[in-house]
């Protein structure tokens, strides 16, 4: 009987480590989505190819957070581990939805950015995808049991706050210029979507941090 827990236990880390693969290659995508279409200045052809490879990937991510969640209700873990793995894996997930949600936005309503906020989006996009990738060393660095996940939190932390300011930034900026109305509505609801990449990093840091706490208890 300890055996096969022993098993499955392993089976739900192996798990675990193919959720942040996918993840990871979703976001990929995602990135190579945006930096190489919207912040260009004309649509970019291989777009709606990048596209359909964050939904596989954002997709496969889904298939594994299923099939975790079933050796979850099998009693893989014990209780309290299972309820903290299963809120931790249900906030990772809304990342590579907001991936997915976001290059649909672009695609449906055939947005281009404005010239002069490319920099500075530019800037909030790749605080918001490195934490992304503390969120992966963070997580990974829970099941290993090695050091330096407080350490990733307080930067996790910190760049919550960057990207705050370069939303708030680039709003003020979209708002002070002669564009048309429902255009900056159009970018403003982009810009936000893309601003809570960097939220929903904080949050997952912090309930890393928790977990790791209790399991110090």
């Amino acid at each position: 009987m300890f055996n096969l827990f022993f098993k499955k236990e392993r089976l739900v880390e192996k798990l675990i480590y193919g959720y942040l693969k996918a993840l990871k290659l979703s976001q990929e995508n995602f990135s190579n989505a945006l930096n190489a279409c919207l912040l260009s200045s004309a649509y970019c052809e291989n777009f709606d190819f990048f596209i359909k490879q964050t939904h596989k990937f954002e997709s496969k991510a889904d298939d594994i957070i299923e099939e975790i969640n079933n050796l979850m209700y099998g009693k893989a873990l014990l209780p309290e581990s299972r309820g903290d793995i299963m809120t931790l894996l249900a906030e990772m997930d809304k990342i590579p939805n907001s991936f997915d949600q976001i290059l649909h936005i672009i695609q449906t309503q055939k947005l281009h950015l404005p010239e002069f906020l490319i920099a500075d989006l530019k800037e909030l996009l790749r605080i918001s995808l490195e934490s992304c990738d503390l969120i992966t060393h963070q997580v990974t660095a829970l099941f290993k049991k090695t050091s330096g996940i407080r350490s990733l939190a307080g930067t996790i932390d910190t760049n919550e706050s960057h990207c705050d300011h370069w939303e708030r930034k680039i709003i003020t900026q979209l708002f002070e210029s002669d564009i048309a109305p429902f255009e900056k509505l159009q970018v403003k609801e982009l810009i936000v979507f893309i601003g809570n990449i960097s939220d929903q990093a904080d949050n997952i840091s912090r309930l890393v941090n928790i977990i790791h706490m209790k399991r110090r208890v």
